[in-house]
């Protein structure tokens, strides 16, 4: 397998900014942190669930964060009729539950052209701007921002000790 590269590669956030490109780049860190915890990692060690009794594994965060980033950007703010990635017919935790080796690579490559298009999408909007959810209530962007470096730091520190018991690794990100 080859190995995953941070989407931006941006390094650690600035400590002086303006708000937006505070959050631009805060969110940009936490994208790159779930990829750099895929990097290094067999197909296999991706899928595997390693901290039982939970089905979570490495590629089924990196397939939910894909959905997430859908949902609140695409979805929620721009009100794009954008389906979901994956097939929930059977179950409400597909992103995590159908997981496969043979397509970890096309897992990883949605993930990115999703994010991809979020960032498109994000950036035609103030920070201000409203978006509604499948509730009919307003959401703000600078809203939707927060939720998702908030859930993408709940989620790498899921990342974290999947991959600590896949091969033993912890840590920061490299400076």
């Amino acid at each position: 397998m080859t190995e995953p590269t941070p989407l931006f590669q941006a390094g650690r956030p600035p400590v002086v900014a303006d708000e937006r490109t505070m959050l631009d780049a805060w969110l940009d860190f936490q994208r790159d942190i779930l990829l750099w915890k895929c990097q290094d990692v067999t197909a296999e060690d991706l899928v595997r669930s390693t901290v039982e009794p939970s089905t979570l594994s490495l590629i089924g965060l990196v397939r939910h964060m894909a959905e997430v980033e859908r949902s609140w950007f695409r979805r929620v703010l721009a009100g794009e009729d954008a389906g979901p990635i994956y097939d929930y017919t059977d179950s409400d935790d597909a992103d995590f539950d159908y997981v496969d080796p043979t397509h970890v690579e096309a897992d990883l490559t949605i993930f990115r052209d999703e994010v991809v298009r979020c960032r498109e999408v994000s950036a035609g909007f103030d920070l201000e701007a409203l978006g509604t959810n499948r509730h009919g209530k307003s959401i703000s962007l600078r809203w939707i921002y927060v939720h998702m470096i908030e859930e993408y730091a709940r989620h790498n520190g899921h990342a974290d000790l999947i991959r600590e018991r896949i091969d033993g690794r912890t840590g920061d990100w490299p400076d």
